[in-house]
């Protein structure tokens, strides 16, 4: 049975400290204090910087003897997560996973690989050899994926076509693609990507 006396002072430990890390974790709803939606804030300096992630939290029957089920709703490009599905690869999520570490810890780690990936035991195969292979494609899709999927923006289609000719496309292909799809970045990437 999960201790929620135990999540309800985590939640208050995350509440206190939100301002100075950014991190913040709530209930899914209100029935149940088993489903959470995490929020880190994406670390200075990489190309998540600026975007705001969420990740659906899940707690198990035995926690905190069991890790916390995390993954990611928003969409990101790095090697150790799932570009389709948002899963995590990260060892105190699996099998170093101690029922001393706290909800903010774990997240404060998810915080620490978007800093530091770890492309040789990846989670997103293709992700990861883009990383060892092509860095720069690798940076200039990951800010990107952080613009469209993690931020709120309102580009216009100059900045659209300047961000995917940043990420390796003809500019030519990219305005008229972007054109076709009516300025919607994502169908516009899919297109591009597939062909």
């Amino acid at each position: 049975m999960v201790d929620f006396a135990r999540v309800q002072k985590e939640l208050q430990e995350c509440g206190r400290d939100m301002e100075h890390s950014g991190i913040k974790v709530i209930p899914k709803n209100e029935a149940t204090l088993a489903r959470l939606i995490g929020t880190i804030p994406g670390p200075i300096g990489t190309p998540y910087e600026g975007g705001t992630f969420q990740i659906d939290i899940a707690l198990p029957d035995a926690y905190p003897f069991e890790p916390p089920k995390m993954q990611f709703t928003t969409k990101v490009w790095h090697p150790n997560i799932s570009s389709q599905s948002g899963a995590i690869c990260l060892d105190i999520l699996k099998d170093q996973w101690s029922p001393a570490l706290t909800l903010k810890t774990a997240l404060l780690s998810v915080q620490a690989l978007l800093s530091a990936p770890q492309p040789d035991d990846p989670q997103d195969a293709v992700v990861a050899q883009q990383y060892l292979k092509d860095y720069q494609t690798f940076v200039g899709t990951a800010r990107y994926w952080t613009e469209t999927f993690a931020k709120k923006s309102s580009l216009g289609i100059a900045e659209k076509v300047q961000k995917l000719v940043e990420m390796g496309f003809p500019e030519a292909q990219a305005r008229s693609t972007l054109e076709a799809v009516g300025g919607d970045e994502n169908l516009a990437l899919e297109k591009l990507c597939s062909g």
